[in-house]
């Protein structure tokens, strides 16, 4: 069964904020391990400085470390004493306060747990001034930092205190657990509504993508009026519009395919008819067949021939496959021969013309002579149908260092505003009754 794009997208969500929430469970908890151990790593250093500043006193007024060699109750007592306020009072009646004294050494703790560091009496170490042991052990895994004892500017000893790497105290590990408890809580519950907003978020951005396929099979099946709406400026925006864009571009295709075949239909159509109307008028004995008839006949052959001649060069063009035989020739001269061409006609219709064309400077292009006679025979042709009569023509020639600019300018009636964008479209004309008088068939 193929998952869809919905629980695709989901997962890939879920996935995401579940990564992210591991990683900062991880991190926090790391952070705080750290973090915490280095704040009790501080208070043991206030801690160390408290019992130093307490032997220090003490050595003074006994006047040698036999106070606490002798008497190991005390050096618990000046411990003791190093402890805040608050832990003191809690292991105060731990200690108990019977009349016995013992001055035996105390029994060796026992060993901590491999994951519990030791506690702050077992990582203690007492030298005398000649760094010789009184009390703890220095331990070979680790150096410590020894902080000298001082008594009027002589040095009778050194206190020293291996850092914690782990947690001993039961209430220490017992709030890192239940910080490390809290952190787990709270991952679980951010992953569960990163699941709750991942499955809306994913539903929504695959409602927007199915809107969009559905409109693209529509579009496939030709409702070329198919839109969609485009919502936000995202990238599935930009794709709507798009779309859009395209969907419009293919419904004006399709309305200009439709315009062009009913064109091409009517322009077909009325040579065919007059030439049917006129053979039939043959047939009938209407009409004699007379050589003005046959010319007639002729007249309407060629006009049919040469709208197919333009069709079959037109679609020769669109496919790339229009020949031309390009040579250098000269502008100035082409132009004069097609002007020559239409000079009677222009008189005709008392139509003014101007000619600017250079003598001495010859607008050599390297161009297809006949395709440049064709061009200039179309808009020579226009001018003359759609100028009117005591108008004016002005044909002019400017050669430049690396192009050559030809620019016909005619008289009134010009081209409407909102027809100049369709000028070039296939069988487009302004006057669009197609009246044979008026033009030809706009190609």
């Amino acid at each position: 069964m193929a998952i869809g794009i919905r629980t695709k997208l989901f997962l890939t969500l879920l996935a995401t904020a579940v990564c992210v929430v591991v990683s900062m469970f991880v991190i926090m908890r790391w952070s705080l391990d750290r973090g915490f151990i280095r704040y009790v790593n501080q208070v043991e250093q206030e801690r160390l400085e408290s019992l130093a500043a307490s032997l220090e006193d003490a050595y003074g007024a006994e006047g040698s470390w036999g106070f606490i060699t002798e008497n190991p109750r005390r050096w618990r007592q000046l411990m003791r004493q190093a402890l805040p306020e608050e832990a003191r009072e809690a292991r105060r009646p731990e200690e108990g306060h019977g009349p016995r004294e013992s001055r035996e050494p105390p029994r060796p703790a026992p060993p901590p747990h491999p994951r519990m560091g030791q506690p702050f009496e077992q990582r203690l170490l007492l030298l005398d001034g000649d760094r010789a042991e009184l009390f703890g052990h220095a331990d070979p895994s680790g150096p410590v930092e020894l902080r000298p004892l001082m008594q009027d500017g002589t040095v009778i000893g050194f206190l020293g205190l291996k850092p914690r790497k782990a947690l001993s105290d039961t209430h220490q590990v017992r709030f890192v657990r239940e910080q490390q408890q809290a952190f787990a809580l709270i991952a679980l519950v951010i992953i569960a509504l990163a699941a709750l907003l991942s499955f809306p978020l994913a539903r929504r951005l695959v409602r927007r993508v199915r809107a969009l396929a559905s409109a693209t099979h529509r579009l496939t099946a030709g409702v070329y009026e198919t839109r969609i709406e485009t919502g936000a400026s995202d990238e599935l925006g930009l794709l709507a519009r798009d779309f859009n864009g395209l969907a419009q571009a293919l419904e004006e295709a399709e309305q200009t395919r439709r315009q062009w075949v009913a064109d091409i239909s009517h322009e077909l159509r009325t040579p065919l008819a007059i030439l049917r109307g006129e053979i039939e008028a043959l047939q009938d004995g209407v009409r004699e067949p007379t050589p003005q008839a046959i010319d007639s006949l002729h007249e309407e052959v060629l006009r049919l021939a040469r709208l197919v001649n333009d069709l079959y060069e037109l679609s020769l063009s669109d496919v790339g496959a229009l020949t031309y035989r390009k040579a250098d020739v000269d502008l100035g001269a082409l132009l004069r021969e097609s002007l020559a061409l239409y000079a009677p006609d222009l008189a005709a219709r008392e139509i003014a013309l101007e000619v600017c064309i250079p003598e001495k400077e010859r607008g050599m292009v390297h161009a297809d002579a006949g395709r440049l006679h064709q061009l200039f025979g179309n808009l020579l042709e226009n001018s003359l149908k759609y100028t009117d009569p005591g108008g004016k023509l002005c044909v002019k020639l400017e050669v430049g260092k690396e192009r050559v600019r030809v620019e016909l300018s005619d008289s009134a009636p010009g081209v409407p505003e909102e027809d100049l964008p369709k000028l070039f479209d296939r069988l487009y004309r302004v006057e669009n009754s197609r009246n044979r008088a008026l033009g030809g068939a706009g190609l």
